[in-house]
């Protein structure tokens, strides 16, 4: 199951557009757009969407709208440096590796 949260930012030259980020297994598919005929593209995350996503994702779990497990984790994937998501990639290295 996919666990989404998006909000509204503002870039250097004051042009608004949106940042979802999608929460999948132990993915983190960071997209950006900007206007409304735009199609998504891969956003690079900085420290204050990370810390962004978390404040999100703590705001679900008092409504049990994500379990307590699925923040650790959440919180645990944003920690990670680096973009976050390479496609078809997972963060996730098995136990021996």
């Amino acid at each position: 199951m996919s666990i989404e949260f998006g909000w509204w930012e503002k870039d250097d030259a004051g042009k608004k557009y949106q940042v979802n980020a999608a929460v999948h297994g132990r993915n983190i598919e960071w997209t950006r757009k900007q206007g409304h005929h735009n199609s998504w593209e891969p956003h690079i995350p900085n420290d204050e969407n990370r810390a962004r996503l978390v404040e999100e994702a703590l705001r679900r779990v008092p409504r049990r709208l994500i379990s307590q497990k699925q923040f650790d984790e959440i919180k645990r994937l944003s920690e990670n440096e680096g973009p976050g998501y390479i496609a078809g990639r997972s963060s996730y290295v098995p136990p021996g590796m």
